[in-house]
């Protein structure tokens, strides 16, 4: 009940602020603080055998993660309990829920896409995809958006939430060391193969329950949910990821479009199953439309925390 009610005051705080400019200009931000704790570990410890890599890379993910919620724990212990105590952690939580700043993102897709200005819309697009937006069409900019949109929901807001449910303040800067080292390190690369697989290995497992939560909440909150939690039951598991399908399958058949497919990195073409195959491409309508979902469906969770908080 009482990490409900913080989780919360971080979701409200983060929808009516985001994480401002100024305070980010002071000090920065938590993930930003990880990341470079993670690039020193990797740059002193990637190095020897594939062997040691391996255990270098579990060794990286364990001070990651601890440096993360210990410090989150002893704070925990020394904040008071009820209503104060709960608005406080909510508040030290917030810069860790993405809740703004995704809806942020991705309408800075649609709206120029809606006026037709493609070049814009790519521009827009780079920042949250990591394929070459320079080969996307209209369909391939609105199929990248909504695939980010549909997986960070997961990764960038229920799953933080999710930890921070069950375990307060240590849960979720737990996880969000978790995937920060998986999007740094944790990629099938020569240099990170070995190194990153711990941590890798270690957001799939992390991630299982809150990507189909997110999934099942967009299939909740559309117009179907019989056909999208239909769509995802089926596709989900086509999915290069084991985790990332299940939301981006559920947004496919909620809006009746398919998303994934083959997709372009540089000069490598990735051979992606469709998702909702039968279904036309997305556009700008379905883009906003998308966003539309992404609003309810957090709607959604708030009103569980809520019942949670209040039980």
């Amino acid at each position: 009940m009482f990490h409900a009610g913080a989780m919360l005051v971080a979701m409200a705080t983060d929808t009516a602020l985001g994480w401002p400019d100024r305070i980010h200009a002071r000090i920065g931000h938590p993930v930003v603080w990880m990341g470079r704790l993670i690039t020193a570990l990797d740059a002193r410890w990637n190095r020897g055998t594939e062997p040691q890599r391996r255990r270098a890379g579990v060794a990286a993910l364990g001070v990651t993660v601890l440096a993360a919620a210990l410090p989150a724990a002893l704070v925990q212990t020394l904040l008071p309990g009820g209503l104060m105590g709960a608005v406080l952690t909510g508040l030290l939580a917030w810069p860790l829920v993405a809740l703004r700043s995704m809806h942020e993102h991705v309408e800075a897709v649609a709206d120029p896409l809606e006026r037709g200005n493609l070049p814009e819309a790519r521009r827009a697009v780079s920042m949250i995809v990591g394929r070459d937006p320079a080969q996307l069409d209209e369909a391939g900019v609105a199929r990248a958006a909504l695939e980010s949109l549909a997986e960070n929901s997961s990764d960038g807001i229920v799953a933080p939430l999710f930890w921070g449910l069950l375990f307060g303040l240590p849960g979720i800067a737990a996880y969000k060391a978790i995937n920060t080292l998986d999007s740094m390190i944790g990629h099938r690369t020569p240099r990170h193969e070995a190194f990153g697989w711990a941590s890798a290995r270690t957001d799939d497992w992390v991630n299982l329950i809150p990507a189909r939560l997110t999934g099942v909440l967009f299939a909740l909150v559309s117009r179907s949910p019989r056909t999208a939690l239909a769509t995802m039951r089926r596709d989900a598991r086509a999915h290069r990821s084991p985790n990332a399908g299940w939301p981006e399958a559920a947004m496919a058949g909620a809006l009746g479009v398919r998303l994934s497919g083959p997709r372009n990195y540089g000069d490598r073409v990735s051979a992606e199953p469709w998702l909702n195959a039968g279904d036309p491409d997305p556009g700008a309508a379905e883009l906003r439309l998308g966003l539309t979902l992404y609003r309810r469906g957090m709607g959604l969770l708030a009103l569980l925390f809520l019942l949670v908080a209040a039980a």
